[in-house]
């Protein structure tokens, strides 16, 4: 088990480790009862700070929104375009998108918006394509109030 990142006391959940140990992180069910897995700011901060190359980031703003700042190494793939983007041929992602597709077994996959208002329609497709991971609950605009 990683440190308890600055006293948060974050329970083991579902972010694996090679060695087949956890991530310090609590995964949560969504209060809107979708029952997706879903992290806090300081959690996603934890887990950034702890071991950044085994979290995949999926920025599903706007090109628009994506392109005045997002979290540093996400992906951005508009949530227009997500469900088409996860069905895509790897070969055809990576011409797309420039980065590998996510496997849906991936555990370590984590969504945000900018306000929180598409996170349900966000895990609901993912879920449907059966992709694992979790929601950043808190959305882009806390990631940067606290950068500020």
């Amino acid at each position: 088990m990683l440190p308890n990142c600055n006293g948060l006391g974050i329970e083991a959940g579902p972010f694996a480790l090679p060695e087949g140990g956890h991530y310090a992180m609590e995964v949560r069910n969504m209060s809107r009862g979708n029952g997706a897995p879903a992290m806090s700011l300081p959690e996603l901060r934890c887990i950034l700070a702890t071991d950044r190359d085994r979290v995949r980031l999926i920025d599903v703003r706007s090109r628009e929104e994506s392109s005045t700042g997002t979290i540093p190494g996400a992906l951005n793939i508009p949530v227009s375009e997500l469900e088409n983007a996860l069905l895509m041929e790897p070969s055809d992602f990576q011409a797309t998108y420039f980065a590998e597709k996510p496997k849906p077994e991936e555990e370590n996959l984590v969504f945000f918006c900018q306000i929180g208002s598409d996170d349900c329609h966000v895990m609901q497709t993912a879920r449907e394509l059966e992709y694992l991971g979790a929601n950043y609950e808190d959305a882009y605009r806390a990631w940067q109030a606290k950068e500020d």
